[in-house]
C-alpha cells in the first residue's frame, strides 16, 4: 500500500469505516489490531506495491457472452507469491473511477431473508442500469443462493461484472469487525464456493477478482488465496453508506474523495444501506459533470 492511500485510507477510516464495515458483518467495531489486519502488513503492503503485471491466470471457468471479458487482467502474484491487492489505478491521469458495490449475505442470514428482510437492492440495479453506470458487483455465494434470479441477471448483463465477496462473509482474519473467521483452508474452500454459486445461479459475468469480507487482511489471508489466482480488491474511497439515513452526505463523501483512478466502495443491500440508490443518483451525474467516467474493475486493473 503506498503511503497516499495508507493516509486516505486511514482518515475515512476513523470517521466511517469502522461503522460501515461492521454494518456488512452485522458485527461489532474491531479493536486496533483488526484495522492494522484491514490495512494489511507490510509484506501484503509491498505486494500489492509491487504487483503491477498482467495475467490472466485463474479465470473461473464460464462460457463468455457478449459484455464478459474473455481473459480478465488480474495482478502478478506479490513477494512469496502472495496474493496480489490493488486499491486504484496506477494511471493516476485519466479521469476514470469504479463504483463497486458489495452485495452481502452470511451464511446464517437466510432465517432473517425469511422473516422479510431485504438483502438485495432491485432499485440500485435498475438505477445503474438507467444511467449507464458500468459497475463491478463484489457478491457473496449466499446472497447468490437466496437471489438466483438478481445474480443472473446482473451476470448477464453486459453492464456489469460479478466479483467474489466469498460465501459465508465470515472474516478471513482476525480480528475483523466481530465477524467469525475462517482458517487458510476454510477460507480457500470459502471462495470456490462463492464462484461454484454464482455459476449455479447462471452468471457468467464473473472476474478473478476477491474483496475480503470487513476490508480485513494480512499475510496469512493472502497466501491462503494464493492457489485462487485471484487479484484482491480493496479501494480508496469509503462511502460511508452503509446504515446511513443521508444519501447527500453519502454523495459528497463519495464526491470529496473520488480522484482519477479510484475504487469507491458502496454496498448492494437494502437492510444494511438503504439510501444508496438515492446516493447513486447524485454521485453520477455530478462526476460526469466534473469529466469522469465510469468504468468497472477490470478496466482500472489494466491500466
Amino acid at each position: 500500500m503506498t503511503n497516499s492511500v495508507r493516509k486516505v485510507a486511514a482518515a475515512a477510516a476513523t470517521a466511517v469505516l469502522g461503522a460501515a464495515l461492521a454494518g456488512c458483518g452485522g458485527g461489532a467495531g474491531a479493536p486496533d489490531a483488526g484495522r492494522e489486519a484491514r490495512m494489511g502488513t507490510p509484506a501484503a503492503s509491498a505486494s500489492a506495491s509491487t504487483s503491477t503485471s498482467a495475467s490472466a491466470a485463474g479465470a473461473p471457468a464460464a462460457s463468455p457472452q457478449a459484455g464478459a471479458p474473455a481473459k480478465p487482467p488480474t495482478m502478478a502474484p506479490g513477494p512469496n507469491g502472495l496474493t496480489p491487492v490493488f486499491e486504484r489505478a496506477k494511471q493516476r491521469t485519466d479521469k476514470t473511477v469504479a463504483l463497486t458495490f458489495d452485495a452481502d449475505m452470511t451464511s446464517d442470514q437466510g432465517p432473517r431473508a425469511a422473516d422479510g428482510e431485504h438483502f438485495d437492492n432491485p432499485a440500485l440495479i435498475s438505477t445503474l442500469r438507467t444511467l449507464k453506470v458500468p459497475s463491478t458487483i463484489f457478491m457473496t455465494g449466499r446472497w447468490a443462493e437466496e437471489y438466483p434470479d438478481q445474480a443472473k441477471s446482473i451476470g448477464t448483463d453486459p453492464n456489469f461484472e460479478i466479483a467474489n465477496h466469498s460465501y459465508s462473509h465470515h472474516a478471513f482474519t482476525s480480528p475483523c469487525y466481530g465477524l467469525p473467521a475462517l482458517d487458510g483452508a476454510a477460507a480457500r474452500a470459502d471462495v470456490d464456493r462463492a464462484f461454484a454459486a454464482f455459476k449455479q445461479a447462471g452468471a457468467v459475468n464473473t472476474v478473478p477478482y476477491f474483496r475480503f469480507p470487513g476490508g480485513c487482511y494480512d499475510d496469512k489471508a493472502l497466501r491462503a488465496l494464493s492457489t485462487a489466482k485471484v487479484t484482491a480488491v480493496q479501494w480508496d474511497v469509503v462511502s460511508g453508506d452503509a446504515f446511513a439515513k443521508d444519501p447527500v452526505a453519502v454523495a459528497e463523501q463519495v464526491l470529496d474523495g473520488v480522484k482519477p483512478g479510484s475504487v469507491v466502495v458502496m454496498h448492494c443491500t437494502r437492510s444494511a444501506a438503504p439510501v444508496t440508490e438515492e446516493a447513486v443518483r447524485r454521485i453520477v451525474p455530478e462526476l460526469r459533470k466534473r469529466g469522469y467516467r465510469f468504468v468497472k474493475v477490470s478496466e482500472l486493473i489494466d491500466k
